[in-house]
């Protein structure tokens, strides 16, 4: 069953077509990575499938019945997408645990912002949340953390909204080779409950994802499957991987 179907879809900005007659598919539970150089569209697909651009022609559907090229931001939200930036946009003067209070879902009212999440329930989601993406300290200021557990905390923030697509770009970006691998581990263990879209430069952080790879070149697929198939690609080492 596919979570996220987009069909024939293209977006030009200025005459520029960044998308250009884009199809691609994503079953529910599935962890999918998108790579490509600079300029390929990966971006642009993002902005597509949240509802921050529209779409000059072509369709974009969500779990079979829900137009995406008819809602914003706040409407594919509500259906369950949820996109995390490349930059962590944790509040680095509030702890982790006030991180992820604000985050939970919930009444979105300024009255339950400010009294925060009550009850056994969220003192437990909110836990295994942190167990989750192994944050051990709940009271420790967020801007204490490294740039690897800013990530995570953001991670289990996006969590907290109980997203079924899980939009994830560059998450790697910046991290060490043990937080690289260990974003990796998290990735894998949220595929399932979750259908994820991360779009990343780092090889070494996609082969550990371990799973199917789009490779988009000029705002359209140019090369699909395993990570090993895609990196034999004539095409593909030509435009990006390089010889």
């Amino acid at each position: 069953m596919t979570i996220l179907n987009i069909d024939s879809v293209s977006k030009s900005f200025d005459g520029f077509r960044a998308i250009n007659d884009l199809n691609l598919a994503i079953d529910k539970g599935e962890l999918r990575a998108i790579i490509g150089p600079n300029g390929a569209g990966k971006t642009t697909m993002m902005d597509l499938i949240t509802g921050r651009i529209r779409p000059d022609r072509g369709t974009l559907f969500f779990d079979t019945t829900h137009d995406l090229t008819r809602l914003d931001e706040a409407g594919t939200a509500r259906l369950g997408i949820g996109r995390k930036f490349q930059k962590p946009t944790v509040i680095e003067s509030l702890t982790v645990a006030e991180n992820i209070d604000l985050a939970l879902a919930g009444p979105r009212d300024v009255w339950s912002a400010l009294r925060g999440p009550h009850g056994k329930s969220a003192v437990k989601e909110r836990a295994r949340l942190l167990d989750l993406v192994r944050l051990p300290d709940p009271d420790l200021l967020a801007g204490a953390l490294s740039h690897g557990q800013k990530q995570w905390l953001e991670i289990a923030m996006l969590l907290a909204q109980k997203p079924r697509l899980l939009l994830v770009d560059e998450p790697a970006a910046g991290m060490t080779d043990a937080e690289t691998m260990r974003t990796a581990e998290l990735l894998r263990s949220l595929a399932g409950e979750h259908s994820i879209v991360v779009v990343e430069h780092d090889m070494d952080f996609v082969r550990a994802l371990d799973c199917r790879v789009t490779v988009l070149h000029q705002g359209h697929v140019l090369a699909e499957g395993p990570l090993d198939h895609v990196s034999r690609n004539p095409e593909v080492i030509d435009v990006y991987l390089g010889r």
